[in-house]
């Protein structure tokens, strides 16, 4: 392979997405590949956030129905926005909540456990934070968790094989919830062939769409997914705790959600202020408390760029830099002991690239004193993401070249083999 600058210098040249990197704060002297955890400002997410602040400096209370983006309706008209992204139709998306809050409302609405069909099927390499709710929601309804969270072994640590999923599906699960990317490797679960799996089981499924939407395309509604959520502060540059989303199948418009909020109501009758629940008849219904406004306004502006760039242009250069990516790893760090960590097939990969090194933490320090911002995920990994809206081919190849005189000078070692508090 061509491993010369000039080469990702012509890469960039021929990228049809290259104008949109003026779209963002680019710092100088720094090439951020962290946007797989927090995605870069837009000057387009700064104009609408100005633009939000703005009416509500100058239309107070009445802002909720005037000014560029009435805020009555903003969760709604941001759930359009966002439908093209996963496959959604407009109706099946909304934008509300935090990635957490609303797991915890689609499994109380959707975890119905009866008789011996009580158990909540999962994955050992999921966030945290979705063990967690799984675990508590499984306690309010008076299960132990060690015995009725089914957690999928992983084989080698890295991947959670398909098989071993569907072979998990046994009678007694009542609901899956899994990641549509494992956080850690990368790996893309198949979503289509696992919600065909669970609904020939008549299990419910639903997926965590938190490190793929805005760098993959999805087709939740033709696959006939029950239900989705993800944050919008990685690939859709939202900014940090920006408002999250949720999908929900038509099919199961009418359901009650588990957790009912006065935003949850029918628009039309929100303000009868009656004490009996009406929800809309959308996604909408699964709203729970009043849109938290200025931190949905730069959403407005970062989905207006995945309008114009959109998801499928975006997941094509995502592939190509991932690929050059693990390319120039192979030709000049397999001396040093890395090993390529997410799966290599176009298919099956996400948008970061997995690199495990036994000192990964205390390179991860030694890139950011050199201009690079990568992420480190204990024990051993270094994710580094090109994000296809503001990342260079170039900034992939000085990457490189960055860790290779890193490791080639040992410049780590001057670091301890630990964690900061933030990781």
């Amino acid at each position: 392979m061509d491993v010369s600058k000039e080469y990702a210098e012509e890469l960039d040249r021929q990228d049809d997405l290259a104008h949109f990197r003026d779209e963002f704060y680019i710092q100088p002297g720094t090439i951020y590949m962290d946007g797989n955890s927090l995605g870069l400002l837009s000057k387009r997410a700064e104009q609408t956030l100005m633009e939000v602040l703005d009416s509500w400096k100058h239309f107070g209370i009445n802002g909720w129905m005037q000014g560029d983006h009435p805020w009555y309706y903003l969760s709604e008209n941001l759930g359009k926005m966002s439908a093209p992204l996963v496959g959604g139709k407009p109706e099946e998306v909304i934008v509300s909540g935090s990635t957490t809050t609303n797991l915890h409302q689609l499994v109380s609405t959707f975890y119905q456990p009866i008789g011996t069909k009580t158990k909540i099927l999962a994955d050992e390499l999921n966030f945290p934070s979705d063990i967690y709710a799984l675990q508590s929601q499984l306690r309010l309804q008076g299960f132990d968790p060690n015995e009725h969270l089914v957690q999928v072994q992983t084989r080698d640590g890295r991947e959670i094989s398909e098989e071993d999923i569907i072979e998990a599906m046994a009678e007694d699960v009542a609901l899956i919830v899994l990641p549509t990317v494992l956080y850690r490797s990368g790996q893309l679960l198949d979503i289509a062939r696992l919600t065909e799996e669970a609904h020939s089981r008549g299990i419910v499924i639903g997926f965590d769409g938190c490190h793929s939407v805005g760098a993959i395309p999805h087709k939740f509604h033709e696959w006939g997914v029950d239900f989705a959520y993800w944050c919008n502060y990685k690939y859709l540059n939202n900014g940090p705790g920006g408002v999250a989303a949720l999908f929900v199948h038509e099919d199961h418009f009418g359901k009650t959600p588990g957790l009912a909020g006065w935003f949850g109501s029918d628009k039309e009758k929100q303000f009868d202020m009656s004490h009996t629940f009406n929800p809309a008849g959308t996604a909408g219904a699964y709203q729970i408390g009043t849109p938290h406004v200025l931190s949905i306004a730069p959403l407005i502006g970062s989905l207006q760029l995945f309008e114009e760039a959109s998801i499928e242009r975006v997941r094509n250069k995502s592939l190509r830099a991932t690929q050059y990516m693990m390319d120039l790893i192979e030709h000049e760090l397999k001396p040093y002991g890395f090993v390529i960590g997410n799966p290599t097939e176009d298919h099956r990969r996400g948008g970061h690239v997995c690199l495990e090194h036994p000192e990964a933490a205390r390179i991860c320090k030694t890139l950011k004193e050199h201009g690079v911002v990568p992420d480190f995920r204990a024990p051993n990994v270094i994710r580094l993401a090109p994000v296809a809206l503001y990342n260079t081919f170039v900034e992939v190849w000085e990457t490189i070249q960055i860790l290779t005189r890193i490791m080639d000078e040992a410049l780590y070692e001057k670091h301890p083999n630990e964690r900061d508090i933030i990781a």
